[in-house]
């Protein structure tokens, strides 16, 4: 009998624990978070050695103060293969009840657009796909990140495009 009563209670508790992990889950999950929108890669700029394509990253704050960003980290694929990969460094901050938008670069080897030229074709476009994963430190819930991704299309620059 009174392990019958042990049994019980130890199954109150449970269920117990198990509203109250429920409750602190639910709260949790309707806690208001940053959004992120990417755009997509378009060229920037062109050296001896490589190229350089950009995007930016649209992060959006509900909070009315400011959010650091932990880690911006990125990888470019261009026909199926890793292009360029990286963090940002130092990212900052998201500003306070408004919009922040960060630039990711990536460096392009001329060596290695050349082994991609079956995929350029007549038009100079190379099909692309942009990931990209944005942490920032929530208040009370911690470490918080956004998957983002972005694929395409972008022209390469043309001799006539560089004169």
């Amino acid at each position: 009998m009174a392990s019958e009563h042990a049994a019980g209670e130890g199954k109150q508790k449970q269920s117990l624990m198990d509203k109250a992990k429920e409750f602190v889950a639910d709260k949790i999950a309707h806690i208001p978070k940053p959004e992120a929108t990417l755009d997509g890669v378009t060229f920037k700029g062109l050296s001896r050695e490589s190229i350089t394509l950009h995007s930016n990253v649209n992060v959006s704050n509900p909070y009315d103060h400011r959010l650091p960003i932990c880690e911006v980290t990125y990888t470019l694929k261009c026909a199926g293969r890793e292009v360029a990969s990286g963090t940002m460094p130092d990212p900052g901050w998201i500003a306070a009840s408004g919009t922040t938008s960060l630039e990711i670069t990536a460096k392009v080897p001329y060596d290695f657009l050349v082994s991609l030229v079956r995929d350029v074709g007549r038009d100079w476009d190379l099909d692309y796909e942009l990931q990209v994963r944005l942490t920032v430190d929530l208040p009370i819930v911690g470490s918080f990140t956004i998957p983002l991704t972005t694929s395409g299309e972008f022209k390469l620059p043309t001799l006539k495009d560089l004169f």
